[in-house]
């Protein structure tokens, strides 16, 4: 545990912390400016994030979130927990810290000028070495019990394209062995890997991808969307990524996944890509838990998207206690409700509250932002408990899905 920060410091971060959070978003763009200085250093950003602006609300709202809890450190577990996990999979490492102090730092004096002097911004420094403290023994845990498993490993490790599936129109799917022959760590069933990938108009970037296969010893399967206009990595493994190219992971991570011995119902509400950990959920409860009652909802914008439906449906079938539910949104000609899904239109809550175990189930969501604002919220307000609402966003986590 890090040296408790001073009353003083304490007193000085509350201060700022409202004039600072009128600005965050400016104090963020300055502060990946400097830091992007540093090619090492860039190296570890998802620069789609950055580029779409996600990033920098992100941290924005992180920045802010802990000065305005800084006194209140059990409220600011969870975003602890997710930002290790995170680093862990971009392999951040102790000596990246100090970087980001120096940009963070020079940042909020630039965008904040005559509002902090000297004094406070040094209580600023106090309170981001004192989070960095917190982070790092986190790391180092997370790193410690994933090497401590048969097929875990520490940083990236080579593995190859084993086999390639097409999913849908926009969809495909990547199994991943490594090339040293040897066992690779069980992942948690909702957990992703990050990927580094060397692409022919980007150099090196690195992306995030849910696996969506079961835990197993053998090989991860990773199914990515195509996306029109996007930054290189699915563009990379949808175009130029074949059977036997060489991948470089880091272990799985992420603190969104199915518990090892599930205690109430299971509701798996996805939208289209979203689908990925739900599947690996879905794989998981129909080997592992079969007496677990469980619904999967699925929402698709029509049949050529939709992935992975027949394969779902066995699970389903051969689990004997899942029910499947699917929407499409916009149905083309040759979709039938009844025959290609099971609904037009969008999922709804009254349409979950009607035809799942609604009072007594978690509830398992990813997908789009717009999907997760709906549900994230709308359960909420129909008397789902935090505690049972569990979701992952593909990208930067969004104060925007607060209820």
């Amino acid at each position: 545990m890090p040296k408790p920060l001073s009353a003083e410091t304490i007193a000085h971060v509350k201060a700022t912390a409202p004039a600072v959070a009128a600005r965050a978003t400016e104090v963020t763009k300055a502060m990946y400016a400097r830091l992007f200085q540093d090619d090492h250093i860039k190296a570890l950003f998802n620069h789609a994030n950055q580029a779409s602006g996600q990033q920098h609300h992100a941290l924005a709202g992180a920045i802010v979130g802990y000065a305005l809890n800084i006194e209140n450190l059990e409220a600011l577990i969870p975003a602890i927990e997710r930002m290790a996990q995170k680093h862990v999979g971009y392999h951040v490492l102790p000596e990246h810290y100090p970087y980001v102090a120096k940009a963070l730092l020079g940042a909020i004096a630039e965008v904040m000028g005559e509002a902090v002097n000297d004094e406070v911004l040094a209580a600023w420094g106090e309170a981001y070495w004192f989070l960095a403290g917190l982070l790092q023994e986190r790391e180092h845990g997370i790193r410690a019990a994933i090497e401590a498993v048969d097929g875990g490993w520490n940083g990236w490790r080579a593995f190859e394209i084993a086999e390639r599936t097409v999913e849908s129109a926009v969809i495909t799917s990547f199994v991943l062995r490594p090339k040293d022959g040897g066992k690779v760590l069980p992942h948690k069933p909702g957990q992703y890997l990050t990927l580094r990938l060397t692409t022919p108009d980007q150099g090196e970037i690195r992306r995030n991808y849910t696996i969506s296969n079961a835990p197993n010893e053998a090989a991860y399967r990773i199914s990515v969307k195509r996306e029109e206009g996007g930054q290189g990595g699915s563009r990379f493994l949808h175009d130029v990524a074949q059977v036997g190219t060489t991948i470089l992971l880091t272990p799985p991570s992420g603190d969104f996944f199915l518990p090892q011995a599930p205690e109430r119902p299971v509701v798996l509400l996805s939208g289209g890509v979203g689908l990925t950990p739900m599947v690996s959920m879905l794989e998981t409860i129909a080997d592992k838990h079969p007496q677990l009652e469980t619904a999967f909802v699925h929402g698709a914008l029509d049949g050529a998207s939709h992935a992975m439906d027949s394969h779902v449906r066995a699970l389903a079938k051969a689990h004997g206690k899942t029910s499947v539910a699917t929407f499409y949104a916009n149905p083309a000609a040759n979709d039938q409700a009844g025959r290609t899904h099971d609904h037009d239109g969008l999922i709804t809550v009254d349409w979950l509250k009607a035809n799942t175990p609604f009072e007594t189930a978690d509830f398992f969501l990813c997908g789009p932002r717009p999907f997760l604002k709906a549900f994230v919220g709308g359960l909420s307000r129909a008397g789902v408990a935090s505690e049972r609402i569990h979701f992952e966003f593909f990208g930067p986590a969004d104060e925007a899905l607060a209820v």
